[in-house]
């Protein structure tokens, strides 16, 4: 595929007409083992352990029916998780073989389009992380001319993407029918809920390997192209912009260029079938001297925004120079809460040692994600409410749990649950190594 790689590289124009026979076997079997080991099962009930029986013989009937053209999609099996702001946010489980063929066409058209992608975009492109998301905002605003900042949020935006729109944009750079085919079989498969099958004519499932590449392809030609030419024709001052998946911060100089965008981004989103959600997207002035104007104008202190998990507030260094704090977002910090105060109840009666290697690794999970410079209290935070509610529910076990006492269990503690350290380097100091200038 290196040569795909190079030709998609050379001719950005460049249409290829023959891909699907890089779906080969070891490309399929690579595959099968970059899919992730304990994931629910689909509609086929068969998980990767049991396709692992005889994966061999399995990968060579799957690679012939394939080429043959005999393959077929299943339905997306649906379920629904908890939202963290409330409601349900419904996923979609694909069946084995369809998640490894899936993979195996995800590796394909990455060489191509990850040479189209702006250098923006970050969410599920290899080698990219939302930190490094984070990252280029903080630089951004900091560095450059920011004053005003688009908080954005696509409604629905993975349940809403229109097939046709979807494969007009693949089709720039996609001419073999065969993997255009197989596209469109995993978009027509539908869903499968409490037994019943039901044709889905936009959307693509949330959960499913091929939809990042999907959502990335869309948005693509929906925003980054549009925006990236909107702030080089339209815009009298500065515009930034970061994008991971459909979230997505845009900054600018000027006010009446956000306000312009704001609305040029609305009806360019409608004529795709999107809509920015109208409680959640907001104006907001945010950035050096936003504290001092509104000072001046006698208002509160500036707005804050949450991007991917972290509370952006507008602040001073030690030396009463512009920052920007993070912290773990609110409704993130709740919600996590939430889900552990169940589980810790429901391991009221488990051996300590393992309660405690279980509460270890999930601190040490959430500090790997959130242990960045300047959020040191929220993860102090965290740890004191995990505390809490361990302990509370040590004392439930038996009348002589009660009698548990704050010096005994905080040896517990110290051994199970470490003092919070910041992990992750200064975003500037980050971003100046990846991308040294």
């Amino acid at each position: 595929m290196l040569g795909v790689h190079e030709a998609a590289r050379r001719d950005k124009k460049q249409k290829f007409t023959s891909l699907l026979h890089h779906l080969t076997a070891d490309l399929l079997r690579a595959s099968f083992f970059e899919l992730k080991k304990q994931a629910a099962p689909g509609i086929d009930g068969e998980t990767w352990g049991d396709y692992a029986v005889d994966f061999k013989r399995g990968i060579e009937d799957l690679h012939g029916r394939i080429h043959r053209g005999a393959y077929r999609a299943k339905p997306s099996k649906r379920i629904y998780i908890p939202k963290p702001e409330g409601g349900m946010r419904p996923l979609g489980i694909a069946a084995l073989e369809d998640k490894i063929v899936q993979q195996a066409a995800r590796t394909v058209l990455e060489c191509i389009y990850e040479q189209d992608f702006l250098g923006f975009s970050y969410g599920y492109r290899p080698e990219r992380s939302s930190h490094q998301a984070l990252d280029a905002l903080f630089v951004g605003i900091s560095r450059r001319k920011v004053n005003w900042i688009i908080d954005a949020d696509i409604r629905g935006f993975f349940d809403n993407i229109s097939h046709e729109w979807l494969m007009k944009f693949v089709e720039h750079r996609i001419a073999d029918k065969r993997m255009l085919r197989l596209l469109k079989k995993w978009l027509r498969a539908g869903v499968s809920e409490d037994g019943e099958w039901s044709r889905t004519k936009v959307g693509t499932p949330q959960g499913a390997v091929i939809s990042p590449l999907y959502a990335n392809v869309f948005l693509h030609y929906v925003l980054d192209l549009w925006i990236d030419d909107w702030r080089t024709c339209h815009a009298k001052g500065e515009v930034t912009i970061v994008r991971y998946a459909d979230d997505f911060v845009i900054g600018f100089r000027e006010e009446s260029d956000a306000r312009r965008c704001l609305a040029a981004l609305g009806e360019r989103l409608a004529k795709f079938g999107l809509a920015l959600h109208p409680e959640k997207t907001r104006l907001i002035e945010f950035g050096r001297y936003a504290e001092q104007r509104r000072a001046k104008r006698g208002d509160g202190p500036p707005e804050t925004f949450d991007f991917l998990g972290f509370t952006h507030i507008s602040g001073k260094t030690r030396r009463g120079d512009f920052t920007i704090h993070r912290k773990t977002s609110r409704k993130k910090f709740q919600a996590k809460l939430a889900e552990l105060k169940g589980k810790i109840s429901r391991r009221r009666h488990d051996d300590l040692a393992k309660v405690g290697e279980w509460l270890q690794s999930v601190y040490r999970g959430w500090c790997q994600y959130y242990a960045v410079p300047g959020n040191c209290a929220r993860l102090q935070q965290f740890r004191n409410a995990i505390q809490a509610r361990w302990l509370r529910t040590l004392r439930r076990r038996s009348q002589r749990g009660r009698r548990l006492t704050w010096e005994k269990f905080s040896q517990l503690c110290k051994r199970w649950l470490p003092t919070p350290k910041i992990l992750h380097p200064y975003p500037s100091v980050r971003f100046a190594c990846q991308h040294p200038r």
